[in-house]
């Protein structure tokens, strides 16, 4: 990925499968303004340090993506990535991550814990400060969110 995920742009990242659906929310969304108008009542998970004073922020979201893959639903056998959940990765030049992820569903069991255990993962990763976790219902979930590898594992044809 390139600068254009940082707070101050107005682009945000996506999983490349969900490109198109990405720029219908983009098309809607500023993304210097979305993260300052994130309110706190939707955040839902927190993890991380700020970055030291000399420690480079990461400049890439490739390790972020591959963190959030190592996170499952426990009831789902697809990393949350791939699933399609992960809807925003957003980079600040201070190294700190802001996330907005949804779930399969309102009603999810996870939903708790999920977010949670997503923000420790990538606090994880060398170059990332505080992450901040956002839970969306808008766009909501479908299975058309999926990756091709997901669809594959789930037989989801």
């Amino acid at each position: 990925m390139t600068e254009s995920n940082r707070f101050s742009m107005d682009e945000f990242s996506a999983p490349a499968e969900n490109k198109e659906a990405a720029a219908d929310w983009a098309d809607e969304i500023d993304a210097s303004a979305d993260a300052e108008a994130l309110a706190d009542e939707d955040l839902v998970g927190r993890a991380g340090l700020p970055l030291q004073p000399g420690e480079p922020p990461l400049d890439d979201d490739e390790p972020i993506v591959e963190a959030l893959r190592e996170v499952h639903d426990p009831e789902i056998p697809v990393n949350i990535y791939d699933l399609g959940l992960i809807y925003d990765i957003l980079r600040s030049e201070d190294g700190d991550v802001k996330i907005r992820m949804t779930l399969t569903a309102p009603g999810c069991p996870v939903a708790g814990e999920l977010p949670t255990e997503v923000a420790e993962t990538v606090a994880r990763v060398r170059g990332v400060g505080v992450v901040e976790v956002y839970l969306v219902w808008d766009p909501p979930w479908t299975p058309d969110n999926m990756s091709e590898a997901a669809r594959m594992i789930l037989d989801y044809f």
